[in-house]
């Protein structure tokens, strides 16, 4: 079975990656949203398993001394990180899996030169995204400009990206995240690989 794709996806708070997700799997088939593991408490009706896998500062600290993620960043005091068995096997099973991570996982992906293919999805401005982040009303003032400081530092990262995705409109944002995923998997070199197995299929060698 050919491996799957690994699409790293990030952004800053507020520039609607959940949103262009979620639309994205429902049109395509074979992808595959990795779940997290975090430190911080559920939110609304977050469910443990699919939205993440929620474990104490205590757990999280044994995973990372066994090396038991693909990445792991500290984010307004919790934990976030990948878990590397789970992403292995869905890769192994053919699905393209989605990673949904801040600049500082996606840069120790990057690192560890895991192939994988990185989108930056950025806000239509910087005006639009504070609207953005307030149009929320769950976060104190102080809250709410604490990260749009971050998102100003990611936004600078986005260079470091193979393509960046402007969320204005979520339909066509959400097109040209499949056109990534379309060309990604069209490239000379996984291709070739299926070529060369009809060529031997007709050969008869």
């Amino acid at each position: 079975m050919k491996r799957g794709l690994l699409l790293v996806i990030s952004g800053p708070s507020g520039s609607g990656k959940d949103t262009l997700i979620s639309h994205l799997m429902e049109q395509m088939d074979g992808l595959c949203y990795s779940v997290s593991a975090t430190t911080r408490p559920p939110r609304n009706q977050e469910r443990e398993g699919i939205d993440y896998f929620f474990v104490t500062q205590e757990e999280f600290q044994k995973k990372i001394e066994k090396g038991a993620f693909l990445e792991w960043a500290q984010i307004y005091g919790d934990y976030y990180g990948t878990p590397k068995e789970y992403v292995d096997r869905k890769l192994e099973e053919g699905f393209d899996v989605i990673l949904k991570i801040d600049v500082q996982g996606a840069k120790q992906i990057r690192d560890a030169g895991m192939g994988a293919v990185f989108v930056f999805i950025a806000p239509p401005s910087m005006e639009e995204l504070r609207r953005r982040i307030q149009g929320r009303g769950t976060e104190t003032a102080e809250a709410v400009e604490k990260r749009f400081r971050t998102a100003l530092r990611e936004v600078r990262e986005a260079v470091q990206y193979d393509y960046i995705v402007v969320n204005d409109q979520i339909p066509e944002a959400v097109g040209q995240l499949r056109a990534v995923i379309w060309a990604e998997k069209s490239r000379v070199g996984p291709m070739w690989k299926a070529l060369e197995e009809l060529f031997r299929e007709t050969d008869g060698s």
